[in-house]
């Protein structure tokens, strides 16, 4: 919990600036620059000039709005996500292996098939993972909520315990899960991708390519055995890091959704035009950002390079 919060207070700058790019607010004009191959093209300002915007306004405690609920949102979850594996690990949810019956004939001492592994412990995370984001949904939503207001400044959700109030009396118990769906949908696939992809590549890729010595060379003798052990558990490692982060890539549009239904239509300028439009459900929001071509809008916070024939709005 502590290194969670340590990671989250680190790293609020970062998405407060990220959710104001999400919405399409640009306080700042293009101005002219170069991109990584050194031509000159018109961007848009990145994470530091941005950030020195709201510094500029709100001071560098600006960079902290939404901190409160957030770090509720982080502790919580990681709470309820240990909670969860747990409750699996001592059997609470069914008797062991009931989920993967053995084969006829085969002992219970067998170990079961790395893939059977790999889909049993992906099916536990997947379900540790949605129980935290539907119990800490609510103070995402305020997260959002609180730094939004910056383009408009509000001071409607001051607080987290006022925000509560204000969500409940204005939208029900339904305004705490705005933005839900798309966000459960986008965790869900990214760790199945994630997963999947990293055991293809670590069972076919790695081990297949590294099985044997080649007869010419005779065995591997302990050294390089040991070596290879060393070398294929990092390469593993690596491969996980890799294919998290193109699952999260693939997955990126389900975020932007989901950011964007907490904080549409909820009363606060950035929820409404020239912004967002109001969005009937977070298939009507996909369908227009689609239609717009901005389903990566935020997903890049360097080198954004103004597209052609699409609008942004700044002052």
């Amino acid at each position: 919990v502590l290194l969670g919060s340590g990671l989250t207070v680190l790293s609020q700058p970062l998405m407060y600036v990220k959710v104001l790019v999400q919405v399409g607010y640009e306080p700042l004009p293009p101005t002219l620059g170069r991109n990584i191959f050194g031509r000159q093209v018109y961007q848009l300002p990145g994470l530091f000039a941005y950030a020195k915007h709201i510094v500029k306004v709100d001071g560098r405690a600006g960079l902290f709005k939404g901190l409160t609920p957030r770090l509720c949102s982080s502790a919580i979850g990681t709470v309820v996500h240990g909670k969860v594996l747990q409750w699996f690990l001592s059997g609470g949810c069914s008797p062991p292996d009931a989920s993967f019956p053995l084969q006829p004939g085969a002992s219970k001492k067998e170990p079961v098939s790395s893939l059977e592994q790999v889909l049993k412990e992906t099916s536990r995370e997947m379900v540790a993972r949605s129980a935290a984001t539907l119990i800490t949904h609510p103070f995402h939503v305020i997260t959002l909520r609180c730094m939004v207001q910056f383009i408009g400044r509000e001071t409607k959700y001051s607080g987290t315990l006022s925000a509560f109030a204000t969500i409940y009396r204005e939208e029900g118990i339904l305004g705490f899960f705005a933005g839900l769906i798309p966000r459960l949908l986008g965790d869900i696939l990214s760790l199945w991708l994630c997963n999947m992809l990293a055991y293809l590549i670590n069972t076919y890729a790695l081990e297949n390519g590294v099985r044997a010595p080649h007869p010419a060379r005779g065995s591997w003798g302990r050294l390089g055995a040991a070596s290879l052990v060393s070398t294929m558990a990092e390469m593993k490692s690596y491969s996980q890091a890799v294919t998290g982060f193109f699952a999260s890539m693939l997955t990126y549009p389900f975020v932007l959704v989901s950011n964007l239904m907490a904080v549409n239509n909820c009363g606060l300028a950035g929820g409404f035009l020239p912004y967002a439009p109001t969005y009937s459900s977070w298939l009507d929001c996909w369908s227009q950002l689609h239609k717009e071509g901005n389903m990566s809008r935020g997903n890049s916070l360097f080198f954004r390079k103004v597209p052609a024939g699409k609008r942004y709005v700044w002052e």
